[in-house]
């Protein structure tokens, strides 16, 4: 897909361009970095080339260890909305958030770290997470082995007997290995 498409402007003979997703993406990628190299120049200006490093690598330890602990707590939230019966679907959302404010804080940037330090404050995401909400559809799918276990029957070692007489090894195909022997307890 093109990154804009052009559309005739009704009774106008001239194109009119309109971005598409794609097209606000190639912007992104192109854009993001030139404003973090004009961030950089200014804040280097402004404390010096050694305090600005020192800044970048202290946000990327921030990162890490703000992702790890955080990321940690929403596991366990996850584990027990799943415990509860529940879809974890906004605790996937916020997690999902808290591993892209890690990463954003990771990566050397100034622009990016404002973003990723602004994600992992539950505000914002509760806010991000109302906006999303909407567009997007959460599915539950059970799933089950063909033909899959059925219910679990719990036998005492006599009230069932192998049809071969023994019983190690692999049953033949077909029809259950397994009887059950005769009350009188003839084999």
């Amino acid at each position: 897909m093109a990154p804009f498409d052009t559309n005739r402007i009704p009774g106008q003979g001239r194109p009119r361009a309109t971005f598409g997703l794609g097209g606000l993406i190639v912007a992104g990628l192109i854009g993001l970095p030139l404003v973090e190299i004009a961030v950089f120049i200014l804040v280097g200006r402004a404390i010096g080339v050694t305090a600005t490093i020192g800044l970048v690598l202290l946000s990327m330890i921030a990162g890490t260890t703000l992702m790890r602990r955080q990321g940690f707590g929403m596991l366990r939230r996850m584990q027990a909305e799943l415990d509860s019966g529940r879809v974890p679907g906004e605790a996937m959302v916020h997690g999902a958030m808290i591993v892209l404010a890690g990463v954003l804080l990771i990566i050397p940037g100034f622009v990016s770290d404002v973003v990723g330090l602004a994600l992992f404050l539950p505000p914002v995401r509760d806010f991000v997470w109302s906006a999303i909400r909407r567009r997007i559809e959460i599915v539950t799918v059970e799933t089950r082995a063909p033909g899959g276990p059925g219910p679990v029957v719990d036998l005492d070692a006599d009230a069932f007997r192998r049809r071969d007489g023994h019983d190690g090894g692999e049953p033949g195909k077909g029809a259950s290995p397994w009887v059950i022997p005769p009350p009188d307890g003839r084999p």
